[in-house]
């Protein structure tokens, strides 16, 4: 082979090795929100792009906006990966902070409380199934970008991550935020979106409603006394959509709010400012 043809063909395999190397970069992905445990994170990038949060996909809308969110005792570091149509890869890692919960030891509730029965337990399950299909209901709304507000004013009673331990057994975390309020009070909607799931009476939750505002984030609200909204119906923020109550597993009313993203939990008042003062 001639000298001009040998350094041709390493001028190429030189070319090639150097866009293999640069395909990956380390441009950060800009980011909103808390870091932390329970936080939402909001991104944009190209929406002809794939993202992927520790190597499972995201939801990106046709304007190029996602959102990722961390549970309750989630790791505190992952990796988010974003590809081109080309093939090059800009990957960053996401640190976020750990938080300490409320711990609760409570001695001497009853055995009924404790343990439901067989017929109560494929109760549980099956509304366990329809909460589930409704918080992974993937619409264009695109509410997750709305500065939410609190459904309602009133005490805080309960907190996101808190855990009841029950006659020595530790019971599943808190994963809402409970509002002491009154039977009857209003109810609003903190951010817009369509109603997927109205129940009328769920085992643990009483009557229960779940609102998706875009890309796998929805809000659920439980215990309720009367439900004002539709399955399938579009809401506005600010609209009353429901009622206080005491249905359900409960020892008084009030509203237990959670967010979702898709089957991750998050804190609501990550989400809100301060709650307001009671008049």
């Amino acid at each position: 082979m001639k000298k001009g043809a040998i350094r041709n063909v390493l001028l190429s395999l030189l070319l090639v090795v150097t866009s293999f190397l640069t395909s990956v970069h380390s441009a950060a992905i800009p980011l909103t929100g808390p870091f932390v445990q329970g936080g939402l994170l909001k991104g944009h990038t190209s929406p002809h792009n794939q993202v992927m949060l520790n190597q499972k996909p995201v939801i990106i809308s046709a304007t190029g906006h996602f959102i990722i969110g961390f549970g309750r005792d989630a790791a505190l570091e992952h990796q988010l990966t974003v590809t081109d149509p080309h093939g090059n890869i800009t990957e960053q890692k996401i640190s976020i902070q750990q938080r300490n919960y409320q711990i609760e030891r409570i001695n001497g509730i009853s055995k009924q409380m404790m343990h439901p029965s067989a017929e109560q337990l494929k109760r549980i399950s099956a509304e366990a199934t329809l909460v589930k299909t409704a918080r992974n209901h993937l619409s264009t709304q695109n509410n997750y970008n709305d500065s939410f507000i609190w459904p309602l004013t009133g005490r805080i009673s309960g907190i996101y991550g808190s855990q009841r331990i029950f006659n020595g057994e530790p019971r599943r975390p808190h994963f809402g935020i409970d509002i002491a309020a009154p039977s009857g009070t209003l109810i609003k909607a903190p951010a817009g979106g369509i109603v997927t799931l109205a129940h009328a009476g769920m085992f643990y939750s009483g009557q229960t409603l779940i609102i998706d505002h875009g890309l796998g984030l929805s809000s659920t609200f439980l215990h309720l006394s009367k439900i004002l909204v539709s399955e399938g119906e579009q809401v506005k923020q600010g609209q009353a959509i429901a009622e206080v109550g005491a249905t359900g597993r409960v020892t008084g009313p009030h509203l237990d709010w959670r967010i979702n993203w898709f089957q991750t939990r998050l804190d609501p008042a990550l989400l809100v400012p301060e709650m307001p003062a009671i008049k």
